[in-house]
């Protein structure tokens, strides 16, 4: 970790809320003036669409049901972990994009399904903020929790998780429900051992709950909403985190543990700027007096 040059870093699994959350701490960003680099999880796929369709049909063959994006392998983590070093010594580094559809196509100039080149960072930046599925990942290659200043993990009970992608996968990308259990079933060896464990390294996890009937996610209509929902906030060290003033502040939230709140669904927002608001700032300014 480095005071000049503060890393966040937000991992979830796919659908779990991770753009929600961007969203946010953009908002953070601008209102308190912080100059924020960002980069995407999806830009350290080590595969384009087309090459990573060729590489399951070859681990298919050979037996392997398990390889997806989850997987470690399907990753360039060490590219990462280079990344997030070089930024926390430096204050540099570099990023690309990966085209997921036409719009995304228009505005890089390139086609979807592939990357576009690297660049490097823009100069003078306060912080630099990854969202992704591996930005707490602790194995025999890599360490990318020590490295990063603030760790979130943004998970939804697995059932809620398995709904929303059900759904986002149908209707953006024309899946039947039949190909998105397939997909669910090859990623839950790297889920269990590639995804869960970045969680037990987070410093703040949220976790959304819904309230509503999820018991066979492959036939439910829609995804809870919001109001139809829990969030569980739990952070690995208590130690100076004001609970009387969020719960507070949140109106229906409660203690759940000496180091939980649960909070409605619809309060999200407002509990992140809360949280986030003076971490951040206390970030930006250790770094501005390094």
């Amino acid at each position: 970790m480095s005071k000049k040059h503060p890393i966040i870093s937000v991992t979830g699994s796919s659908g779990a809320g991770t753009s929600t959350v961007k969203t946010t701490f953009d908002q953070i960003f601008r209102r308190e003036g912080i100059n924020a680099v960002s980069i995407e999880g999806d830009a350290f796929h080590r595969y384009d669409r087309a090459n990573m369709k060729a590489e399951l049909d070859r681990r298919k063959a050979a037996g392997d049901e398990t390889f997806s994006h989850f997987s470690y392998d399907a990753n360039i983590l060490k590219k990462l972990e280079d990344v997030f070093r070089v930024y926390g010594e430096t204050g540099q580094g570099e990023t690309r994009h990966y085209v997921h559809d036409d719009g995304e196509a228009e505005k890089y100039g390139v086609a979807p399904g592939n990357f576009t080149d690297w660049v490097p960072f823009e100069n003078g930046s306060d912080l630099l903020f990854y969202e992704g599925l591996h930005g707490a990942v602790v194995n025999d290659e890599v360490n990318l929790a020590a490295l990063a200043d603030l760790k979130i993990g943004v998970v939804p009970v697995i059932n809620l998780e398995w709904i929303q992608k059900i759904h986002r996968d149908k209707a953006s990308r024309g899946y039947s429900t039949e190909a998105v259990t397939d997909t669910i079933l090859r990623r839950m060896h790297a889920y269990v051992h590639c995804i869960c464990p970045q969680f037990i390294e987070t410093d703040v996890n949220f976790q959304r709950v819904p309230v509503v009937d999820t018991s066979d996610p492959f036939i439910a209509r829609w995804i809870p909403t919001a109001d139809e929902s829990l969030v569980v906030i739990r952070f690995r060290n208590p130690r100076g985190i004001d609970f009387p003033y969020l719960t507070s502040m949140i109106q229906g939230s409660w203690m759940s543990r000496a180091n939980s709140i649960v909070i409605p669904g619809g309060k999200l927002d407002l509990a992140m700027q809360l949280i986030f608001t003076p971490m951040i700032d206390r970030l930006v300014q250790e770094s501005r007096r390094a």
